[in-house]
């Protein structure tokens, strides 16, 4: 059954107009492969390496390490450490803080320079990175040729994503616009109210006051109404991440808000945009909305669509 929304949030869908917060696809952090090269110099800057709560992070050395060798900060902050001779698998726990920095070093067993290996763990509320090759040794061609492959197809990506936002921006707004670029495409928005259904994770960032799930031919989207709680600061979403029960996300087009959850501000709507695969999501998934920092995020869990 297909139900009337307002022409706001028609126009929040398709224009992501006013204080819109424009999200970029889908990070590829947990996607591609990260590829560090270590130099014989002991006086070398430590890579930053993103890992997230419940997500694997794996290390991939072409030289053995030692597993004695191997120092962790918040070592208690992970629910798995497994070192191999040239393999590392971290998965931070819930108890890690978004922006939380960890120092992270492995020694090699050969003693040859550079005999260690420092790299930064920083921790982010939703995106990591799932594969980090590291490399001692100078690399073989076949790497430099992944590498230019990987490149070329995340350079076609943005080539596409490009054309869609030009097609966005080109068409009238409201819901011409909507049917201009085939959102709807025969078939309306579907409506669901999700508030009572709907799990909040921990933090105090602000209370939720209603969730609301719409869905298009091709797109979905979760209106969430907050208020502000207690003496919380000021707070703004910047980013935002549906993730369904077996990891997958969807892509995430935009994060928009009314207006800042402040002391004293009326309710304020948060509307995150996203697009789905050929197949209709089925859910449940976790909304997970964070600030400009990181640091303060808003947790969401069963969210369902039509």
């Amino acid at each position: 059954m297909h139900h009337p929304v307002s022409a706001v949030l028609l126009f929040l869908l398709l224009a992501g107009e006013g204080t819109a917060l424009a999200q970029s696809p889908a990070s590829t952090m947990g996607l591609s492969v990260r590829r560090i090269e270590l130099v014989s110099d002991d006086a070398q800057q430590g890579a930053e390496v993103a890992v997230s709560p419940g997500l694997s992070t794996v290390f991939l050395f072409d030289s053995e390490v030692s597993r004695e060798g191997l120092t962790l900060e918040g070592r208690e902050r992970f629910v798995m450490v497994d070192a191999g001779l040239n393999t590392l698998r971290l998965v931070p726990s819930e108890k890690i803080s978004a922006g939380e920095r960890l120092k992270l070093t492995v020694r090699f067993q050969d003693g040859a320079a550079p005999a260690s290996a420092t790299f930064v763990l920083v921790a982010h509320p939703a995106r990591s990175e799932a594969l980090v090759e590291v490399y001692r040794r100078k690399r073989g061609v076949e790497t430099y040729q992944e590498e230019v492959r990987q490149a070329r197809i995340e350079a076609e990506k943005c080539r596409e994503e490009n054309e869609r936002l030009r097609a966005e921006r080109s068409a009238p707004d409201g819901v011409t616009g909507l049917i201009a670029t085939s959102v709807l495409d025969g078939r309306g928005i579907d409506f669901r109210d999700v508030t009572k259904t709907v799990t909040e994770g921990p933090g105090r960032v602000a209370d939720k006051h209603y969730v609301r799930t719409y869905r298009t031919a091709r797109r979905v989207a979760m209106e969430v109404g907050l208020v502000h709680v207690g003496d919380a600061q000021p707070w703004t979403a910047t980013g935002a991440m549906l993730r369904g029960k077996a990891n997958e996300e969807l892509k995430v087009l935009r994060v928009w808000q009314s207006g800042p959850v402040a002391s004293g501000s009326a309710l304020q709507r948060v509307v995150v945009e996203a697009e789905f695969a050929s197949e209709s999501p089925q859910g449940p998934f976790t909304l997970k909305l964070w600030d400009a920092d990181g640091r303060r995020t808003i947790t969401l869990g069963n969210v369902t669509f039509p």
